[in-house]
């Protein structure tokens, strides 16, 4: 009877998708008396880089089958992974069906989300890409991590040579740490293929019991929110698009966690619109919006909405950055400016100042991802709710007062009304000819915002007069709408749903105004 090994048996099964690094690993491996396994073209690389390995088959004795299907799913190597060297049963189950021990697993699994989002695969091609084996061979090492070390990544392959070199192996502290990490590589293996059948229509979002996303790191802040705050982005496995997807760093300082927050909001808003338009965003909120013929007239006319609040804002163009803009923010404390595309003499005066971050994104952004749930961290957990994608028109709104809006206050007020849309409540907005005149966000009195919105308008000498004003919520009382009016305003959008509707139109009829509802409110925390 062959004695059951122990952890000095030294025996490393090798099976990866990633190459990197292999070769170097195994040499170090033998190195130091690791017998090797290997399978496919793991074992083809090794033995062309003239290095000793054993096939899989040669183990298991069973070829690989299925177009490689199986090949690892065998007890004697799940048994070589899974034994514990340390109890009888399992000892006397190795020597009856002459299993050897595995001591370290190097797998790392199919790029199932490349094949996910190369065009050309077919649904069954991406199916193809599923790793079966390699999944399972992690999580049987994982879970023996008292015995194997699982290594997952090519990163971990220097610090797994060092810890062994001149006859030592793996110590207790590493197998854990690398255990740990080889469960959240499976769970976010799983949850891209999860995410990838969701996008083909294969099952409705309906609130599991339990809700399972994966992230990847894209990016570390230099902090948080506050300096004494760490901060890092991460991306959401299997997304269709996301806040860094396609985007190039053109210029300037790293982007910080505030940065981030603040290019989210401008982009969302930007892609809302068809025609040239610009965004700045300030704190989270848009501090000023323009559609314009060409995006320099578009900027000076955000610009204005608010000047001070503008200053060292986060600005996002849906058209390539021209001389003419470029010369008009380079004049300006810009923190990120966010664009498709920048031409070259344009680049060149903004790079002028070395501290502006120029985004350059080659992806079609939409405003969200549609179908995607939204979630926000609370203690201990998460809300999780729909997205509101919901897109309002002239076609979706009800006209409520006596007056009918003209065709001037039916184009603002589609406007005001998307912008409304991302700005935090309560939220008015004031528009005037495809421009915010005024902005009123995110405070506890519907009635103050009002009072914001107009008073930077006035502060700023631009006009209410004739202006459009929309809300992202009912309004309860006349109040805000009379003040409003009273401010020069004549056509006024609100989701409408108050018990004193009637109040408020009796109100703006008595005034003169027109006013519609939407149907859909749009509160924003």
């Amino acid at each position: 009877m062959r004695p059951v090994p122990d952890v000095g048996t030294r025996r490393a099964l090798l099976s990866v998708s990633d190459k990197t690094g292999l070769v170097d690993l195994a040499r170090g491996l033998i190195a130091e008396g690791v017998e090797l396994i290997s399978t496919g073209g793991t074992a083809r690389a090794l033995r062309e880089a003239g290095l000793a390995v054993t096939d899989v088959r040669e183990v298991t004795g069973h070829p690989e089958i299925m177009g490689g299907r199986v090949k690892t799913l065998h007890p004697k190597v799940h048994g070589g992974i899974l034994a514990r060297r340390d109890h009888a049963g399992d000892a006397a189950d190795m020597a009856e069906n002459a299993i050897e021990a595995i001591d370290m697993v190097v797998v790392n699994l199919y790029p199932f989300e490349e094949a996910a989002a190369a065009p050309e695969l077919t649904r069954a091609d991406v199916v193809e890409e599923i790793d079966i084996g390699g999944p399972a061979m992690v999580r049987a090492a994982a879970k023996n991590h008292d015995r194997v070390a699982i290594v997952t990544d090519p990163s971990q392959y220097g610090d797994v040579l060092a810890e062994i070199a001149g006859g030592g192996w793996v110590g207790e502290t590493t197998r854990r740490s690398l255990a740990a990490m080889a469960f959240r590589k499976t769970a976010a293996y799983d949850t891209a293929i999860s995410a990838w059948m969701a996008a083909q229509g294969d099952g409705v979002w309906d609130f599991p019991d339990r809700f399972t996303v994966g992230f990847r790191k894209e990016l570390e802040c230099s902090y948080g929110e506050n300096p004494h705050q760490r901060g890092a982005y991460y991306s959401q496995v299997g997304a269709p698009q996301h806040l860094l997807g396609g985007v190039d760093v053109r210029h300037g300082k790293p982007l910080s966690y505030n940065n981030l927050l603040d290019v989210d909001a401008a982009r969302g808003l930007v892609a809302e619109f068809p025609g040239p338009a610009v965004v700045i965003v300030k704190h989270n909120n848009p501090c000023g919006v323009s559609l314009g013929d060409d995006l320099a007239s578009a900027y000076l006319r955000a610009m204005a909405c608010d000047p001070v609040s503008a200053f060292g804002g986060v600005y996002a163009v849906n058209r390539t950055v021209d001389l003419a803009l470029a010369e008009h923010l380079a004049q300006m404390f810009v923190e990120v400016l966010w664009a498709p595309g920048y031409d070259d003499d344009a680049f060149e005066v903004l790079t002028q100042k070395p501290n502006v971050r120029l985004l350059e994104t080659s992806e079609q952004v939409r405003p969200g991802n549609p179908g995607e749930p939204v979630y926000r961290r609370v203690l201990g957990g998460l809300l999780v709710q729909d997205a509101d994608d919901v897109r309002e028109g002239r076609d979706t709104m009800h006209v409520v007062t006596e007056r009918q809006p003209t065709e001037r206050e039916w184009a603002d007020l589609a406007f005001a009304w998307t912008v409304a849309k991302h700005v935090k409540s309560n939220a008015i907005v004031f528009a005037a000819d495809g421009a915010t005149v005024g902005i009123g966000a995110g405070q506890m009195s519907r009635v103050d915002s009002v009072n914001i919105a107009t008073s930077k308008a006035i502060a700023n000498n631009l006009p209410i007069e004739g202006s459009a004003m929309a809300s992202d919520a009912f309004f309860p009382f006349a109040d805000a709408p009379v003040m409003a009016i009273e401010h020069g305003a004549t056509a006024i959008a609100h989701p409408g749903g108050s018990i004193r509707d009637g109040e408020v139109i009796e109100a703006v009829d008595a005034l003169g105004a027109a006013m519609v509802t939407t149907g859909h409110r749009h509160f924003r925390h």
